[in-house]
């Protein structure tokens, strides 16, 4: 049972506490535990939507080509999370992301009529794995900090 929370723990960022008492609601099954904490950090991010999130960190990616970099501006609530090193390195990796995909939109919200789904940023699989979307990283970045996190905008350049 412990190296199962351990895995889970690895691979979530979910609390230990949390995990036992999903384990323990699947009867050990890792699948089902794992869709039980996916459903809690979900409910915890939407109690967060009402929050501000008025400080974060400008995440950077150039190409080894030099030729092109995205940008991210990557929201959060309080600088004691903007300064942490992982959540430094999600805007990296959103940032790079962005550089690789070229996407229209952060989301649904400030999309053009006729902007497909699979254009929107949060809707993207991401580049680095494809089981996980750009929305689900950001989702499970903010469960596992205690924050809201948002992508505040984007820029993509290339020569």
């Amino acid at each position: 049972m412990k190296d199962l929370i351990l895995k889970i723990r690895n691979q979530t960022g979910a609390g230990i506490m949390d995990i036992k008492e999903a384990l323990e609601a699947s009867g050990g099954d890792e699948a089902a535990a794992l869709a039980e904490l996916a459903k809690k950090g979900k409910a915890i991010a939407a109690k967060r939507a009402e929050r501000t999130a008025g400080e974060g960190w400008i995440g950077s990616y150039v190409h080894q080509n030099g030729k092109i970099a995205g940008m991210v501006k990557l929201a959060c609530e309080t600088d004691f999370v903007a300064r942490n090193a992982e959540f430094q390195a999600l805007a990296h990796d959103i940032a790079m992301h962005i550089a690789a995909t070229n996407p229209a939109c952060v989301s649904e919200a400030d999309a053009l009529l006729g902007t497909a789904e699979a254009d929107m940023l949060l809707n993207q699989a991401f580049i680095k794995d494809s089981s996980k979307t750009i929305r689900g990283l950001v989702e499970a970045a903010s469960a596992k900090i205690g924050e809201k996190i948002e992508i505040a905008g984007f820029s993509r350049m290339e020569m």
